[in-house]
């Protein structure tokens, strides 16, 4: 495959609080610099604060939000890590639909570190192969996923593909199987309202 993303859209599904930075940030510029345009979706408007690990980092602002975001108008989507980001959003009925959405209609969905929280609140990693940060491990277990200690891991075996990697460390190789993997699907997939 060829690192041309044109003509993709991504959606970057976040809370309002405490996203990894860098597991926003090192993804959204690997989408971006192959043609494809990245879009921050949260669950309020404004702007959402990413985290250092523990520290406050940077702010960014939001450009869709989930009462008006359709799925059908991605290509795919990416779910960063940070351990209060997933926590919130899978307490969120219309984040772990949004999440979904994209699995039913065959779309990639990249998932880092604690992100498969929102994954499993949606019930789609029952029967997949992914890897996260090792505290999950036994969650996912529970939820019917074989973990894997990979600094990268790409399961096709399901409605979808999923690509998962454990921590910032293996953003190099999380980015470039999402550049890998990612092409324009809005034209053969069906709607995933």
């Amino acid at each position: 495959m060829t690192d041309d993303m044109t003509g993709t859209r991504v959606a970057f599904l976040v809370a309002p609080e405490g996203a990894e930075q860098l597991e926003l940030t090192e993804p959204w510029s690997a989408v971006r610099d192959a043609g494809g345009t990245p879009v921050l979706v949260s669950t309020h408007p404004g702007t959402i604060q990413a985290f250092n690990h523990l520290d406050r980092a940077d702010r960014f602002t939001v450009d869709e939000t989930l009462d008006t975001a359709r799925p059908a108008d991605f290509d795919a989507l990416v779910l960063p890590g940070g351990v209060a980001n997933p926590d919130f959003l899978r307490a969120q009925p219309d984040a772990v639909r949004f999440t979904r959405a994209f699995v039913d209609a065959g779309r990639p969905v990249a998932v880092i570190c604690h992100g498969p929280w929102t994954l499993i609140e949606a019930d789609a990693v029952r029967g997949r192969r992914i890897t996260s940060f090792p505290s999950l491990r036994t969650d996912l277990r529970n939820a019917g996923a074989t973990w894997v200690d990979e600094q990268v891991t790409i399961c096709d075996d399901g409605p979808n593909t999923l690509i998962s990697s454990r921590r910032p460390d293996d953003l190099k190789a999380f980015c470039a199987a999402i550049v890998d993997h990612v092409r324009p699907a809005r034209d053969s997939a069906t709607s995933a309202r």
